[in-house]
């Protein structure tokens, strides 16, 4: 859990630092700013997106996912949970507080990377932080950048990160051997579409409900056994 720690407090100490920042930022800037943050998340998702080897298991993981999320409704509870935090952990503001946006795009962004799975695995099996530690580096700046924009809300974010690096760390040795290279491979590349989603929310101020894509993750992480067994 070490490497999992680290990581959630760089994106607590980024959040602070991108805080002080803000006080000082005038709402054009904030906006352009928002922009640019924006037009990078879409990159870095591209980059991710283009690793497929298997664009078909990429259109199937979306459209189940999306099925399975919106009927979950996945979204919609983790603007609650946001908007709930707001109400506990902040004084004073509005319905235009970005608390809840803050905390849901920084969430996505920092848990649906392969850095996440494969640097949780390395912790967890065999002590290897390194992974998880240059993660930090780039959660650490990103959140600087984040919380200029988004506010206090995107510190929150390190809560699911702890959970969901942490439980992979923890259970790695009985996860490992379901994630071979080409399921790491797929699993980036739907994470990629997905933060090329949030990307476009930032920069287009659209309101693709993203997080109900979160179950297609998991779609090539079923496939391969499946189509493993069926084929012997």
């Amino acid at each position: 859990m070490i490497g999992t720690l680290i990581n959630c407090a760089a994106i607590v100490l980024g959040t602070c630092m991108g805080l002080l920042l803000r006080r000082g930022m005038k709402p054009a800037v904030s906006h352009t700013v928002m922009q640019g943050v924006g037009l990078s998340v879409i990159l870095i998702g591209l980059m991710g997106a283009i690793e497929t080897g298997n664009t078909l298991l990429v259109i199937l993981s979306m459209v189940l996912g999306g099925v399975v999320g919106a009927l979950i409704d996945i979204d919609g509870k983790m603007n609650r949970l946001g908007q709930w935090a707001q109400r506990k952990l902040t004084r004073g503001e509005g319905e235009g507080s970005t608390f809840a946006k803050g905390f849901v795009t920084a969430s996505l962004v920092y848990c649906v990377g392969a850095m996440a799975v494969v640097g949780a695995l390395d912790s967890g099996i065999r002590g290897d932080h390194s992974t998880l530690i240059a993660k930090a580096a780039l959660d650490g700046v990103t959140a600087v950048i984040f919380a200029s924009s988004l506010g206090i809300g995107v510190m929150l974010s390190a809560v699911p990160v702890f959970v969901y690096q942490g439980a992979i760390a923890l259970l790695g040795n009985a996860v490992a051997p379901l994630l071979s290279d080409a399921v790491i491979t797929e699993m980036s590349a739907v994470g990629g579409l997905l933060i090329m989603g949030i990307g476009m929310n930032m920069l287009l101020e659209k309101d693709i409900k993203v997080a109900n894509l979160l179950p297609a993750i998991v779609v090539p992480f079923l496939y391969f056994p499946l189509y493993d067994l069926i084929m012997r």
